[in-house]
């Protein structure tokens, strides 16, 4: 699976489930976003840790206002295009 599915450091039982419970979750809404809002770019085939890295490791600003949330990405981003592409098929489908 992951990295996260061998780390039980831990002594008890249900922590250790825990963790690899939500490390199975997180995979699974990684693969759905690649399936979903990357199919056709080039980050179709990439890796889960890939997309983490490229996708959802960036520095953001995140402004609510009442019905809606702004993210103000750093101009530098070099995945911004890609990012903005996502997030409107996310948001259209």
């Amino acid at each position: 699976m992951n990295a996260y599915s061998t780390r039980t450091s831990c002594h008890r039982w249900w922590p250790n489930q825990f963790r690899l419970l939500v490390s199975a979750m997180a995979y699974v809404l990684l693969d759905r976003l690649r399936a979903i809002a990357l199919t056709g770019t080039e980050l179709a085939n990439a890796y889960v840790g890939t997309l983490r890295l490229k996708l959802l490791k960036v520095a953001a600003v995140i402004i609510r206002k009442k019905s809606r949330w702004v993210f103000q990405l750093a101009e530098q981003y070099p995945w911004q295009s890609l990012f903005r592409q996502a997030t409107q098929r996310l948001l259209s489908g």
